[in-house]
C-alpha cells in the first residue's frame, strides 16, 4: 500500500520534461488544455496520496486509533517506517497549504488594487488608459473585463501595433485565460515538480493569445512586431501586477515572436504522442492514488471489525 501511494508523489517529476515539449507539438489551445488538465490530475493525485499517508500514520497512534474505533490493529508496515513517512506527508501538506494561502492573499490584494486603479479611470469600451511613465498592458479579469494600458506603452507603439496589442489582450479575456493561470498557480503549490508546468501553461496562454491576435488583425508579422516592441519597452522590468493577469510582455518573448514569424501550422486532429504521454502519467497518478485510498479504507473497515476478521 505504501509503495502504491509513493507512485503519485514520484510521477510529477516526469512532468516538467514532457510539459516543456508539449507546446512545440500541439496547437496553442490544445497545449493549454492538455497541460492544465494534466497539472490538475497530477496535483490531485499528489495531495490525495499525502493525505492518505497522513491518515494512515495517525491511525497507528493509539489515541487516534481509539477515535477511529479501531478494534483490530491496522494492517500496515512497521511504525518505524510508516510514522516518519506520515510525519513528512503531514509537513508537506501543511507547507503547501500555507504557501497557497499566502499566494491567494497576495493575488487577491493585487487584483483589488488593479481593479480599483482601473475603475478610477474612464473607459472607452473595454479599454482603460492609466497615466504612468512605466510601459505596461494587461488583461484585467472581473466584471466587466478590462484591457489596461499605460500611456507610456501607448507612446511606445504605432497605431497598427496598438491594435495588435489590444487584440492580444482581448483574446486573453475572451478565452478566460486568467482561469488557466489561476489553476496553474494552484497546482504549483501542490508539488514542487509542477512549478515548471506552471511556466509551460503561462507560455501556452500567451501563444494562444498570440495566434488569436494574429487572426484578428490578419498579419502575423505585425503581431510579432507589436509584442516584441512592447516587451522591449518594458526594458526587462517585471510588473508588480498579479500573475493571474495575462499580458503580452510575459513569458519567453523571443520564442513567441519566432513562432509568429513562422508560417501558421495546419490544425492537427491527432493527439501528439508527447501530450498523450503526459496525460497517461496524470491518469496513472490519479488511479494509483485512488487505489491506495480505497485499500486504506478497506483496511480501516477490517480494523473496525466491520468486514472480515
Amino acid at each position: 500500500m505504501i509503495t502504491l501511494l509513493l507512485v503519485p508523489l514520484l510521477l510529477p517529476w516526469a512532468a516538467p520534461a514532457l510539459a516543456r515539449r508539449v507546446p512545440a507539438h500541439c496547437s496553442p489551445s490544445a497545449a493549454l488544455w492538455a497541460l492544465t488538465v494534466s497539472a490538475v490530475l497530477l496535483a490531485g493525485g499528489s495531495v490525495a496520496a499525502l493525505g492518505t499517508l497522513t491518515l494512515t500514520g495517525l491511525l497507528k497512534i493509539p489515541a487516534f486509533a481509539a477515535l477511529g474505533e479501531l478494534v483490530h490493529p491496522l494492517p500496515t508496515p512497521s511504525a518505524w517506517v510508516l510514522l516518519p513517512l506520515a510525519a513528512l506527508a503531514a509537513g508537506l501538506l501543511t507547507l503547501a497549504a500555507l504557501t497557497l494561502v499566502l499566494s491567494l492573499v497576495r493575488q487577491s490584494a493585487g487584483l483589488r488594487t488593479a481593479r480599483a486603479a482601473a475603475d478610477r479611470r474612464p473607459a472607452a469600451g473595454d479599454l482603460c488608459v492609466i497615466d504612468s511613465p512605466r510601459p505596461d498592458a494587461y488583461a484585467l479579469p472581473g466584471r466587466p473585463h478590462r484591457i489596461v494600458v499605460t500611456t507610456a506603452m501607448l507612446r511606445s507603439l504605432d497605431a497598427s501595433e496598438r491594435e495588435a496589442l489590444f487584440a492580444h489582450e482581448r483574446a486573453h479575456n475572451t478565452g478566460g485565460h486568467h482561469w488557466f493561470l489561476a489553476v496553474a498557480e494552484l497546482t504549483a503549490h501542490c508539488h514542487p515538480a509542477l512549478r515548471p508546468v506552471r511556466d509551460a501553461i503561462r507560455l501556452a496562454v500567451e501563444r494562444a493569445a498570440d495566434e488569436a491576435a494574429a487572426g484578428t488583425v490578419g498579419d502575423r508579422r505585425l503581431t510579432a512586431r507589436a509584442i516584441a516592441r512592447a516587451a522591449l519597452a518594458t526594458n526587462g522590468r517585471e510588473a508588480t501586477r498579479p500573475t493571474v493577469t495575462p499580458a503580452a510582455t510575459t513569458g519567453p518573448v523571443p520564442q513567441r515572436v519566432a513562432a509568429l514569424m513562422a508560417p501558421a501550422r495546419p490544425t492537427r486532429h491527432a493527439v501528439p504522442w508527447i501530450a498523450a504521454l503526459l496525460a497517461a502519467c496524470a491518469v496513472l497518478s490519479c488511479a494509483t492514488a485512488a487505489t491506495g485510498a480505497v485499500r486504506v479504507h478497506e483496511d480501516i473497515e477490517i480494523a473496525q471489525g466491520e468486514t472480515g476478521g
